[in-house]
């Protein structure tokens, strides 16, 4: 199993010719650990746990005490430096069963922390929470490791050899190693980098439109339709009657763990059904489209809750509710990142366009009319333009994103390599 991370930006020799670029992957497998490695694990964990809640304690108190004298918050005797010669008193006095934990391991939990917090702080991302106990959390590893695939094991620090269920060959120079507890088993992602010719698209002559539906998970201009596993919707029913099973069992009792890690496990499968459907359909559509151009869409102002507050409360709760619901299923957000690191790596780019109007604008003519659209069918009031709705949207969607390119001077990297994929089907 392989999950892809990013891409750097290319690298330029000899003027503005780009000859080389260095890609980053991460290559998951599941881990084998013994009894004692299990446990050990579970105290490292731990000890970065109590490392973060730690420090987002500090940085709230630190906010209170300011708001308290009507002064601004003083970060400087905060930040990963200092933290990290805090650290050394902490494990030496205060802490010192942090010492089971490696050192570097700990290191990389303030640098996550130190970079989720500027991100809260230059308006990037939400305020970072606390973690509690059964949460996953990554244990990264920056050095100290060897990994030999012929053998399928990896050494770790203070863990020793340990097995692993080796899927494909790791390319590239080795980073670093993270691991992560999911239901219960645990598993690696490996790091590595490489740097590849310039990638040349082999169908640098071809385009496509996408605009992102909940009845069909995306429509392409050329009239494809697909589906997508709506994953949490399917097994709704199934998660409602697990949930119903842990409201009737005592708190925290034994077959109260049992049905919370059954829950645990169908979250799991939910999740890993939508990122096998992203993953296929992005690779099929990054394989024979070089240029790809989507809306730019806000899904998180789209999905946000419409309860509103004591004092004004919102409208149409319930349907907004079930809405958000089928948009976070979806999984828009990571399919624009997946199409625009694959297109990348093939030679292709992905263009975003503003969604105002794509769909009520006839392909044909330009005309603009509410009316136009009557569901899942347009029919321009203008011309008489018939079509699918969400069809006519993806071809404003490419042309939109063909004039942009246009004006950005973009260029195909090169004669095909092959001839152009024909008749190339999805499927979900």
């Amino acid at each position: 199993m392989n999950l892809f991370l990013e891409v750097s930006l290319p690298k330029h020799r000899n003027g503005d010719k780009i000859e080389a670029m260095k890609v980053r992957k991460a290559y998951k497998f599941e881990l084998r650990p013994d009894g004692e490695q299990r446990r050990s694990l579970a105290r490292f964990a731990g000890c970065c746990r109590w490392l973060w809640n730690s420090q987002m304690a500090l940085r709230e108190d630190t906010i209170l005490s300011a708001q308290s004298v009507g002064a601004k918050p003083d970060w400087n005797h905060m930040n990963y430096v200092a933290t990290t010669a805090e650290l050394a008193r902490w494990k030496r006095y205060d802490v010192p069963w942090l010492k089971e934990a490696p050192s570097q391991m700990l290191q990389q939990t303030l640098k996550d922390f130190e970079t989720a917090w500027n991100r809260c702080y230059k308006g990037l991302a939400k305020r970072p929470r606390f973690k509690k106990k059964g949460q996953p959390v990554g244990l990264r590893f920056p050095q100290g490791f060897r990994l030999e695939e012929g053998n399928r094991r990896v050494m770790l620090p203070k863990l020793g050899w340990m097995r692993y269920r080796k899927s494909r060959d790791i390319e590239g120079t080795l980073k670093n190693i993270t691991l992560r507890q999911e239901c219960g088993r645990w598993y690696m992602s490996v790091q590595t980098e490489m740097e590849v010719e310039e990638p040349i698209h082999p169908c640098p002559e071809k385009s496509t439109g996408i605009d992102r539906g909940i009845t069909h998970f995306a429509a392409l201009a050329d009239g494809t339709m697909i589906d997508g596993p709506n994953a949490m919707k399917s097994r709704s029913k199934q998660l409602a009657r697990l949930q119903r099973q842990l409201a009737r069992k005592k708190k925290f009792s034994k077959n109260w763990h049992e049905q919370k890690q059954r829950i645990s496990k169908l979250h799991t499968r939910i999740a890993r059904v939508r990122a096998d459907h992203l993953h296929k359909t992005s690779r099929i559509i990054c394989n024979n489209h070089a240029i790809v151009v989507i809306e730019d869409l806000k899904v998180i102002n789209m999905s946000a809750s419409a309860k509103g507050d004591t004092d004004q409360h919102g409208k149409n709760v319930k349907a907004k509710s079930g809405l958000n619901r089928s948009i976070l299923d979806q999984g828009w957000s990571e399919f624009a990142r997946q199409l625009d690191y694959k297109l990348t790596w093939n030679g292709g780019s992905l263009v975003e366009v503003p969604a105002h109007h794509t769909s009520q604008r006839c392909s044909c003519c330009g005309h603009v009319e509410a009316e136009n659209r009557d569901g899942k069918k347009f029919l321009c009031l203008s011309c008489g333009h018939a079509d699918d709705a969400d069809v006519n949207a993806a071809k404003n969607i490419m042309a939109d994103g063909l004039s942009v390119a246009a004006c950005r001077g973009y260029r195909f990297s090169g004669p095909s390599k092959q001839e152009p994929a024909e008749g190339a089907t999805l499927t979900a």
